[in-house]
């Protein structure tokens, strides 16, 4: 039996989250349950609460430095979690991985160079690029026996001398797909050869459920290693994306020189007083609490897709590798994709991501986030039968 409470329904209305204060901005009503944010429903490890409440006690906040334990809670847990052995040096705070991609683009590319993505993904690999002047390159996935696949050859092809970066999903958001040692092997070579930076956002990497393991793109070879930014953080895993802790390895000597010149020339290596306590506590405390959750995360899973089969069956899941996010296709609805939306919203009363902003491959589906406590997930498939029952 768990310790931890899980099912408990916990208000989060009032406290300035986006996935529930932001529902009238974002879709028009409050009346909604929210299931599209990526972040879970549930408490974060009590070590994590304790360890800043009893810093917070000590009553002076000024500039805080980070601590040799902080660095060895990441080395060890990338070490331990992920057969990735790495080195103090290579380890840099950054606050937030969707900025750390803002800077890399900004520090490692010009106006107008090429930026590789993998759609359908997550929709700040486009956004955040384009936003910088840059060209976005589409190599959209391959839909196979209802997984994703690299296209491999397509990548060959549509390298240009003004290609500079590829963005990684790894794990991929929002399929769920945690990559193949040949597949990363892959992208390594190609991108080696190319001179395409990589760059690999990992922050869903620890929620890989059994069999499927995480492999960190920069482990694979010598190439991957010596040819990519891995971006990490402990704050989808332990549930603390507010407290803004993630962190950039870089093994390549100047590669890191460049990045770390580029962070430290605006001071963005600096983390607040608590976002290294945060860390260091989630991951030299949280295992345990993380084995568990993920256990209620795959039990989810298994609920809304045993559900769908045997209620919904126009709607399939694409059942993640890795990550409390559930890719659902609704294409056997025959609903354009406004009516979908519209479906889920007005009818079923469900907030999620509507697919197509996540690019090339996104129509026709929708994002759901089942991080959340089973009742809401029962409710949740509930209302949408009831929803198309009336179609």
């Amino acid at each position: 039996m768990s310790k931890y409470n899980f099912d408990e329904i916990i208000e989060r209305r009032g406290t300035g989250a986006i996935k529930v204060d932001a529902l009238e901005e974002r879709y028009g009503s409050t009346d909604l349950i929210p299931m599209w944010v990526a972040d879970m429903d549930f408490k974060s490890p009590q070590a994590i609460a304790e360890a800043i409440i009893e810093r917070a006690k000590h009553g002076v906040f000024g500039y805080t430095k980070t601590s040799q334990e902080y660095y060895n809670s990441i080395i060890n847990w990338v070490g331990n979690y992920h057969d990735w052995k790495i080195k103090q040096e290579w380890i840099s705070f950054i606050p937030g991985i969707v900025k750390g991609i803002a800077f890399a683009v900004d520090c490692f590319t010009e106006k107008d160079d090429e930026v590789i993505i993998q759609p359908p993904v997550y929709h700040p690999f486009r956004i955040v690029p384009t936003l910088h002047h840059r060209t976005v390159v589409d190599n959209p996935l391959i839909l196979e026996a209802g997984q994703y696949k690299m296209d491999i050859e397509g990548l060959k092809k549509l390298i240009t001398s003004a290609s500079k970066l590829l963005i990684l999903c790894n794990p991929h958001n929002p399929g769920g797909r945690v990559w193949t040692k040949q597949e990363l092997i892959d992208i390594a070579d190609i991108c080696y050869e190319q001179n395409v930076l990589v760059i690999s956002d990992e922050i869903h990497s620890d929620l890989a459920f059994a069999p499927s393991k995480h492999i960190p793109f920069a482990s694979v070879s010598y190439k991957a290693e010596q040819n990519s930014i891995t971006f990490m953080a402990p704050s989808k895993t332990f549930n603390i994306a507010g407290i803004v802790s993630s962190y950039s390895i870089v093994p390549n000597d100047k590669l890191r020189e460049q990045f770390h010149a580029y962070l430290s020339s605006s001071e963005l290596e600096s983390g607040h007083i608590f976002a290294y306590l945060a860390a260091q506590t989630a991951y030299n405390e949280g295992k345990e609490w993380l084995s568990e959750v993920k256990e209620y995360l795959w039990e989810n899973i298994k609920y809304v897709d045993n559900y769908l089969k045997e209620n919904i069956p126009q709607i399939k899941a694409m059942i993640p590798e890795a990550s409390f996010l559930v890719w659902l296709d609704c294409r056997e609805l025959n609903l354009s994709q406004p009516n979908l939306v519209s479906l889920f919203i007005k009818d079923a009363k469900l907030a999620l991501n509507d697919g197509s902003i996540f690019g090339a491959g996104g129509e026709g589906y929708m994002r759901l986030n089942i991080g959340t406590p089973r009742a809401n997930v029962e409710k949740a498939m509930h209302n949408l039968k009831a929803a198309i029952d009336k179609i």
